[in-house]
C-alpha cells in the first residue's frame, strides 16, 4: 500500500497578499521549471462522499495524459475528521493512488484547505511543483489567510487548479482568488459531467507533465479552454 504521513501543523502567514504579489511582479518571470510533479489533493469530508468513487475513477485521466507528455509524479494529499490530513509518497503510475484512494472512507469534520496549501509550499521548496490540482465543496476558513499562502505558492512558480463542486459561494470565492493569484484556473467538477471532467483533468496532468506545449499538442476543447483560463 502507498504510506501516508501525517501533515504537520506548519508556519501561519508572514505577510500581507499584497507584499507577496509585489514580491512576485519583482521576480524573473514564470517559466515551465517544475515540470513532472503534480499534488492531487482532496476534501474527504462527509459532503463529498457521494462523489468519492468519481473522484478515484477520474485521476487516472490524468496519468494517461502525462504518459504521453513524458511523464508525471503524483502525490495525493486529503483531509477529513478533525485535524487529520495525510500525504502520500510521490508515485508515477496510476494503480498506487487508486489503491490509496478506495482504502480512504469519508468523516465528517471541517475544511483544511490552508493545511493543503502550506504542504505544496513545502514540497516546492524541496524540490519543483507544477501544479496543485485540488477537489472540494466547502471553505470554512478565514479566505485572507488563504490567500496568503496562496501568494506563497505563486512564488515558487506552482500553479493551482481549483475544480469546486457544488455552488457554495464561499468556496467559489476563495478557489477563484487562490487559482487567480497562483496564475491556475477555476473549474467545476459535476458528476453529472463526467466525461468533460475527465477530459479537464487529463488536461491538468498533460500540463504539469508538458507545460503549454503539451497542452497546444493534445488540441482537445478541454486543453484549448484551459490554455485560455491561464495566465502565461
Amino acid at each position: 500500500m502507498t504510506k501516508r504521513s501525517d501533515l504537520s501543523t506548519e508556519r501561519a502567514p508572514s505577510a500581507a497578499v499584497t507584499e507577496f504579489l509585489a514580491e512576485a511582479r519583482a521576480r524573473a518571470p514564470r517559466t515551465d521549471a517544475g515540470r513532472g510533479r503534480l499534488i492531487f489533493a482532496l476534501d474527504a469530508t462527509l459532503s463529498r462522499q457521494p462523489t468519492w468513487d468519481l473522484a478515484c475513477n477520474l485521476q487516472a485521466a490524468m496519468f494517461d495524459a502525462a504518459a504521453a507528455a513524458g511523464g508525471l509524479a503524483v502525490q495525493l494529499v486529503y483531509y477529513r475528521a478533525h485535524g487529520e490530513a495525510r500525504a502520500s509518497r510521490w508515485v508515477t503510475d496510476t494503480k498506487g493512488l487508486k489503491q490509496l484512494m478506495t482504502g480512504i472512507a469519508c468523516r465528517g469534520g471541517l475544511t483544511q484547505i490552508g493545511r493543503v496549501l502550506d504542504h505544496a509550499v513545502k514540497a516546492a521548496e524541496a524540490a519543483p511543483v507544477a501544479a496543485l490540482a485540488f477537489v472540494g465543496d466547502a471553505m470554512e476558513e478565514n479566505v485572507d489567510r488563504l490567500c496568503d499562502k496562496a501568494g506563497q505558492l505563486a512564488l515558487r512558480n506552482t500553479r493551482a487548479f481549483m475544480f469546486h463542486e457544488g455552488n457554495d459561494p464561499a468556496a467559489a470565492q476563495a478557489f477563484r482568488e487562490i487559482a487567480r493569484l497562483t496564475g491556475g484556473a477555476y473549474l467545476p467538477f459535476d458528476a453529472r459531467a463526467a466525461g468533460e471532467l475527465r477530459a479537464l483533468l487529463a488536461a491538468v496532468g498533460a500540463w504539469a507533465a508538458g507545460g503549454r506545449p503539451a497542452l497546444e499538442s493534445a488540441g482537445t476543447s478541454a486543453a484549448r479552454r484551459l490554455l485560455a483560463d491561464l495566465r502565461p
